[in-house]
């Protein structure tokens, strides 16, 4: 049996398709919800969810939340000041949870809330259960797609597909009804994550256009600085561990309460001084302190948009999906950036579950008629001589993809050929991430006779492999990525940023470094051609040639695209008599 799941970084969630409807499988205590919460006692079995949760103020040190953030990030990326307990490893290095001495890697720790969803779902089905459609922000990289497969595997899933969120909920919101060429924005704020999805339907297909969003933006972000807000109103000064989880779970309290009441009056004993501390904290003093951080989508949603080269008139739903997005101010924010009232006909906790639910179902064979394509958020290739980004599958292509190319040797004589995975947006090369390396070796040959083909292939859950032949021996190697690019969302956001800022720059780069690759190519190539034919020349031609061949040596050091492009040109023009009797010269000699 398949079933979907929502791997939420504050909740999680378990579903099945059955007779014809989905079916939200509550934990042993009849909540649907089950807290991303796991404890580490001194003594025994970790718990899980409710009964987790229920120890975070007690022993924040030992209890590990937000995991699903860590997963695929370094200590260097991850949010790590503000949790309450030991986040290890070097600064570029994976992330790991210390408990008690013992190190977990955070897809160890999101395997724990898998596995309890798969025990909640074989309690109430009566079956087992060993396969399972994972959601994840749509923006999610290639090694933290992989951390989330692993996690199912170690507990027991066979992660069958893995499935961005924002698609996922389109599905819950029965999207595929409303008719052909339906525009749709998905504006997904979770507690840790935030996606901005732009989606179309045709002919039963979803199809999205465009993804954008943060993997590390959300209501836990909110939490954060109402928790330090109510710190300050109560004159605490310095908390301790405990205090500081305390003071975050009634944050979080607080933020529920007032998205339905005006005003919360707080009551906090036993602070750190063993005094208790009362305030009132309104919805207008939550809304000062959440704005900065929602007014950081307008961004990603404007980019979405654009992306998919749509305005937001051509928008015919705009659906909330997340805990978060039951604020009032972030139902008036998605209004004023859409132009339109969001949707909000389904419960924004439970529509990713539903909609993983629906894929598990297609999946299985039980549902028919729609298809999910989800896209790559940031374009994929190679480095090539003289260190241009060559792009072999471009950004918001739509996955599964497979395209390649052939390439060839540069260098007369060359054993193997390089080949550099790169992710992003830049021309050149090292402006853009490396994914990986590895070399493909071939026979030596003359400049240009060795053929690679590099083939990229997506699978439909987002991960890439890489292949390379040389077609001449039929030698190939073939490279799954395993982890993805070690940087933060908001680094992601900056990419995109100076791609647009830095374009006219970049494609000068790139218009050089061809021309200089040009230029480097055919200066020896002319010298060798006087030193054997060119006592045939007159003297003025021999001269014109001279004083070209120094325009293009000047013109290669000033760095300046168009100049070298004329400096090329006006020689290749001084030499064609030369290159006339080179071949002459070639043809009378004996073979």
């Amino acid at each position: 049996m398949i079933v979907g799941i929502d791997l939420g970084t504050t909740n999680s969630l378990v579903g099945v398709y059955d007779a014809g409807f989905v079916t939200l499988i509550a934990d042993p205590e009849g909540v649907l919800l089950t807290p991303s919460v796991v404890h580490f006692p001194e003594a025994g079995e970790p718990l899980v969810g409710r009964a987790a949760a229920r120890l975070r103020t007690v022993f924040p040190e030992r209890t590990v939340y937000s995991a699903k953030r860590l997963m695929g990030a370094s200590v260097g990326e991850a949010d790590v000041e503000d949790l309450a307990y030991r986040v290890e490893g070097s600064k570029a290095g994976a992330a790991r949870v210390r408990v008690d001495g013992k190190l977990y890697l955070p897809e160890e720790v999101c395997a724990r809330i898998l596995a309890k969803l798969k025990a909640d779902a074989e309690r109430a089905l009566g079956v087992v259960v060993d396969k399972a459609v994972v959601t994840v922000p749509a923006y999610f990289n290639d090694g933290q797609r992989n951390a989330t497969k692993r996690a199912g595997e170690l507990a027991g899933l066979e992660v069958v597909r893995i499935l961005n969120e924002p698609t996922a909920a389109a599905l819950a919101y029965g999207l595929d009804k409303l008719g052909e060429h339906c525009r749709v924005a998905v504006f997904d704020l979770g507690g840790g994550t935030f996606d901005i999805s732009i989606l179309e339907l045709n002919a039963g297909v979803f199809q999205v256009l465009a993804t954008n969003g943060n993997t590390r933006l959300g209501g836990d972000d909110i939490d954060l600085r109402l928790a330090d807000w109510i710190a300050e109103r109560l004159g605490v000064t310095a908390p301790d561990i405990t205090l500081t989880a305390r003071l975050q779970e009634l944050a979080r309290d607080t933020k529920h309460r007032l998205s339905s009441e005006m005003e919360v009056t707080l009551a906090v004993p036993f602070l750190n001084d063993g005094r208790s501390g009362h305030c009132v904290c309104t919805r207008a003093d939550l809304e000062r302190l959440a704005m900065p951080l929602l007014e950081r989508t307008r961004a990603h949603c404007l980019r979405a948009l654009a992306d998919a080269g749509l305005v937001q008139a051509d928008l015919q739903e705009v659906i909330v999906v997340g805990g978060s997005t039951r604020m009032p101010l972030v139902r008036r924010f998605v209004e004023e950036v859409f132009g339109r009232c969001p949707n909000t006909t389904q419960n924004p906790d439970e529509a990713v579950a539903i909609g993983a639910t629906l894929q598990a179902a297609i999946l299985s064979g039980a549902l028919h008629n729609v298809v999910l394509l989800d896209i790559i958020p940031l374009s994929l290739g190679i480095e090539t001589f003289g260190g241009l980004m060559n792009v072999i599958i471009p950004r918001n292509t739509t996955i599964p993809f497979k395209a390649g190319e052939m390439f060839t040797n540069a260098l007369a004589g060359q054993q193997s050929m390089l080949v550099r995975v790169l992710q992003g947006e830049r021309e050149m090369a090292k402006d853009n991430w490396e994914l990986g390396r590895f070399e493909i070796p071939f026979e030596p040959l003359p400049k240009g006779q060795a053929r690679v083909g590099v083939q990229f292939e997506i699978d439909a859950d987002g991960i890439l492999a890489v292949l390379a032949r040389d077609t001449r021996t039929g030698v190939e190697r073939v490279v799954k990525l395993t982890s993805a690019v070690d940087v933060s969302d908001d680094a992601i956001e900056k990419m995109l940023e100076e791609s647009l800022e830095h374009a006219f720059e970049d494609m000068n780069a790139r218009v050089f470094t061809e021309a200089r690759l040009k230029a480097e190519e055919m200066l020896p190539s002319v010298r060798v051609a006087l030193s054997r034919v060119g006592a045939q020349l007159e003297t003025t031609e021999v001269v014109e040639i001279e004083r070209c061949i120094e325009a293009v040596e000047k013109a290669v050091e000033s760095g300046a695209a168009q100049p070298l492009k004329r400096a090329t040109f006006a020689l290749d023009e001084a030499t064609q008599r030369l290159a006339t009797l080179l071949v002459q010269s070639a043809m009378k000699s004996p073979v």
